[in-house]
């Protein structure tokens, strides 16, 4: 019996895989390779401030906890809004409205990244990784706009934003599932497959002469969630049976982290693998089925995710839809800290271009900055952060933070928070800064007129 069908029929209870062992080291003199690391980014979908154990001990994610205690935790980590733009983020290294991505791709559009663009994985493969997605794809809706069309060797997952987690079809029936971008029917739990792929590219289909990178974005905890109920059981406590399916899914989406970091331990690559783990936006309050959403398998949700203590939510440019939780793990070279300085999705592709020691392609100009330096405990300089949705524009600078509320810059209502004194936004300042408000207005037209909107 193979390992991915060993692991398929023998599903582990209460986030059962605790691997302590694996993290009891910190910084130390191991030898390890002399190859560029192996990256590993796991993204989970929706998960809010308050849904991961460190954050809040309700939630059963031991995995996840483990490589924030032995890991570096982000405690100030920004994201897009909404799934697709920090995906685009994520892989481009720049400000997704930069592609007119202001929110989900969803139905029948056509939007994707431009063909050529020089992606992180592309970036990647063409210094001598290979490169994988096992999940949530959203960055174009069909095959021709698939991930092998970006710098993936090899992919799996899904195209679409959503999906059924047992028929794995879009919510109007559309096909979705694929693999290496062609369609696939296959049974199963969503999360379960992708984790079993991700173990099996691990194991048996990387090649073993180069490094990798793997991208492992879940579909979970986002809506419609099914779960067994040996997930469920683990939440006797909550009483609204659709937040019980969100948090379960997060201790079963914990459950193959926990696998897919023994895989990488068993095949001796630990040492040599930086992982990291975010959320692509903040939790989604609650949800509300469409006509002939599923076929109306899945019944309204009242309550989903959870931002406690931070303001707003999913969609939202308060913190509670932009600042996530996030880490870094990386055996023997990281010591566990937490990071206080202001990071950035768009600053994954320039950091890894820096760890790799090689350049950034000339023809493709990011706007993230190098940020190894606050992972292992320094200063970064202070930036502008710049984001933008289809209803709300946002700059942040230092301790300030300006949201402006209208799709046209030039009109609608502004607000102004101290994110050091009022860190949950709380007073609006608007008004009694005008200094401050000025610089940051005008950082933001200036921002704004890169769009090509």
């Amino acid at each position: 019996m193979k390992r991915r069908e060993f692991l398929r029929n023998t599903a582990k209870g209460a986030a059962g895989l605790t691997l302590g062992s694996l993290f009891i080291s910190s910084v130390s003199c191991s030898s390890g390779s002399l190859q560029n690391p192996n990256i590993i980014i796991i993204v989970s979908d929706d998960t809010g401030w308050n849904d991961v154990g460190y954050h809040n001990p309700q939630i059963k994610t031991p995995n996840i906890d483990r490589l924030a205690k032995y890991g570096v935790e982000l405690n100030n980590f920004y994201v897009s809004p909404v799934c697709s733009p920090t995906r685009a983020a994520l892989l481009t290294g720049k400000h997704p409205s930069r592609y007119g991505i202001l929110g989900p791709i969803v139905g029948g559009m056509k939007e994707t990244l431009p063909k050529g663009t020089i992606t992180l994985a592309e970036f990647l493969r063409r210094n001598g990784y290979q490169t994988a997605i096992t999940g949530k794809w959203h960055l174009g809706l069909k095959s021709e706009d698939g991930p092998r069309q970006f710098g993936f060797d090899y992919t799996y997952g899904y195209f679409h934003g959503q999906l059924d987690p047992r028929t794995h079809l879009y919510k109007w029936g559309d096909k979705t599932w694929h693999r290496n971008d062609q369609y696939l029917d296959e049974e199963g739990h969503v999360t379960d497959l992708i984790t079993n792929e991700a173990i099996k590219y691990i194991d048996e289909i990387r090649s073993k002469e180069k490094p990798f990178f793997l991208y492992i974005p879940y579909s979970a905890p986002h809506f419609p969630v099914d779960e067994d109920q040996k997930w469920l059981d683990m939440y006797p406590d909550i009483e609204d049976p659709e937040r019980k399916k969100y948090c379960a899914s997060m201790t079963h989406m914990d459950d193959g982290i926990g696998q897919i970091i023994k895989s990488i331990e068993e095949n001796k690559l630990l040492d040599n693998s930086l992982i990291i783990y975010m959320s692509d936006n903040g939790g989604c309050e609650n949800f509300t089925s469409g006509p002939d959403y599923y076929g109306n398998k899945f019944p309204p949700a009242e309550m989903l995710g959870d931002n406690k203590p931070l303001k707003g939510w999913k969609g939202e440019l308060y913190e509670g839809g932009i600042r996530v939780s996030a880490l870094f793990y990386w055996k023997g070279k990281l010591n566990p800290l937490k990071v206080e300085e202001v990071i950035a999705v768009e600053d994954f592709y320039p950091t890894f271009a820096g760890l790799i020691k090689t350049k950034l392609p000339e023809n493709h100009d990011v706007e993230g900055i190098k940020v190894w330096s606050a992972i292992e405990g320094k200063d970064i300089p202070e930036r502008i952060l710049y984001w933008r949705t289809d209803k709300q524009f946002a700059v942040r600078k230092g301790e300030w933070k300006l949201i402006h509320n209208g799709g046209n810059i030039h009109e609608g209502t502004d607000e102004l928070y101290n994110l050091k004194l009022d860190p949950y936004e709380k007073e609006n300042l608007i008004g009694l800064n005008q200094n401050i408000t000025k610089i940051l207005k005008d950082e933001m037209q200036q921002n704004a007129a890169l769009d090509p909107l």
